[in-house]
């Protein structure tokens, strides 16, 4: 196939074998989001390059080497959103939704795109679900979004597979302090250090504490340590949050050089990490940037957030072996018709149970072949049950009732009582 007819590198189709478990991934965040308050914002996908610029930061490996930017025909430079954070953040500002102190508790869901190496679980066309909160600036609402977190991965079934690492940045003073501190550490074993560190010591010293490589891992372990140099309000909020989160029962566990990748940063900054996905560890990552919506041209908001790959997350549940068995089946009940006149009555039939049973899966297959081929692919659908309509059932007004999993025996049941039947065989068992 022509290399133009092909999904470009990194950015994958997803296909319907795999939808049904990205839909239950959604939906069980869309639920809890629901039921924590939270309300749904969507942001378009493109954005003027400025904002994320402005935002994320200029030295940053974000805005330097991973963006997809390009020019319109208007002359306008446009960023796919590589992050949905600032876009949040400009939709709440342009739309004025946070203005006189309005609390705002958002979440988005969608695309973002970086151009970075693909590899399993991390792609230049990836999807996050997101959540952000405008004007609470306490340490609760900082444990509000960790306990909801925790929830999820109860519900998923992935509690034993994550933990938790936190850290506090403290206010852009203090982390000014310490910036310099770290800089002057960094400088005296400036030849010891991996060229991607001393780079970073140029730009954004603070990354150099995120990096992989051993040598330098060994080197920060003397490194001064960010909770030295906080000032007393951000030292307060943490021990707020690790106040509450003892309260809960949550464990976590405190990592001194956890600094998240972008600038707007500030106070709690968290990670769900795992240990289950090889190279690929971080499945939820967020924090505070009370400073971000001023920055942008708003006025001083406290904000804080998190975001989570969906892919990361879908292929721990795969590995982990918690896919919901019932996610195999494509439909629940899988209607064979033979003959025109079974065909027609099949329509009419299952459109009358839909009407009772509106959550059941029903497929009918009218006119695709002889029995045989029929029930193969009945069987292929993963139906629980096959429903029989031919000319001896259409002159008895039943249907033949078949199980495809597990025992029993074929039975014929009135149409009439059909939806009340499958109700109980299916609906209910």
């Amino acid at each position: 196939m022509s290399k133009s007819l092909q999904a470009i590198r990194g950015m994958n189709d997803i296909l319907p074998e795999q939808t049904p478990l990205w839909r239950y991934f959604e939906g069980t965040v869309a639920r809890l989001l629901d039921n924590y308050g939270y309300r749904q914002i969507r942001m378009p996908i493109v954005e003027f390059t400025e904002l994320f610029k402005r935002s994320i930061g200029e030295v940053t490996d974000i805005v330097e080497k991973e963006m997809y930017t390009f020019d319109d025909r208007n002359g306008d430079s446009l960023t796919l959103r590589p992050e949905g954070t600032a876009a949040c953040v400009r939709a709440v500002l342009e739309h004025g939704i946070t203005g006189g102190g309005q609390v705002q508790k958002l979440w988005y869901v969608g695309p973002m795109f970086r151009h970075e190496r693909p590899q399993k679980g991390r792609y230049r066309q990836f999807h996050q679900i997101g959540l952000e909160v405008f004007n609470l600036e306490g340490p609760d609402i900082d444990a509000e979004l960790i306990v909801m977190t925790w929830r999820l991965w109860g519900e998923l079934g992935l509690r034993d597979a994550v933990k938790l690492e936190l850290n506090s940045l403290g206010t852009s003073e203090s982390r000014g302090r310490y910036r310099e501190a770290l800089v002057d550490f960094l400088s005296a074993h400036v030849d010891k250090l991996d060229e991607d560190s001393q780079r970073r010591m140029k730009t954004n010293p603070l990354r150099v504490l995120d990096t992989k490589n051993p040598e330098t891992q060994a080197i920060l372990v003397d490194a001064p340590k960010m909770a030295d140099y906080l000032d007393d309000e951000s030292r307060a909020h943490f021990e707020g949050l690790k106040a509450r989160l003892d309260a809960v029962g949550i464990p976590y566990v405190i990592n001194p050089k956890l600094v998240r990748g972008l600038d707007y940063y500030s106070k709690t900054v968290f990670e769900w990490v795992t240990d289950k996905l090889g190279a690929q560890g971080t499945v939820c990552a967020g924090g505070r940037y009370d400073g971000l919506v001023e920055q942008m041209g708003g006025k001083p908001t406290p904000g804080v957030g998190f975001a989570m790959g969906i892919e990361r997350l879908v292929l721990m549940l795969e590995a982990l072996d918690k896919v919901p068995e019932e996610l195999s089946r494509q439909v629940d009940i899988y209607l064979c018709a033979f003959g025109e006149a079974a065909e027609l009555a099949a329509l009419s039939l299952s459109e009358r149970v839909r009407d009772q049973l509106p959550n059941l899966r029903l497929q009918v297959n009218a006119g695709a072949g002889s029995f045989k081929s029929q029930f193969k692919k009945a069987d292929k659908s993963g139906a629980l049950y096959a429903l029989i309509l031919g000319d001896d059932e259409l002159a008895q007004q039943v249907v033949g009732f078949k199980p495809l999993r597990g025992q029993g025996e074929q039975q014929s049941i009135a149409w009439d009582a059909l939806a009340a039947h499958l109700a109980t065989c299916v609906v209910q068992g």
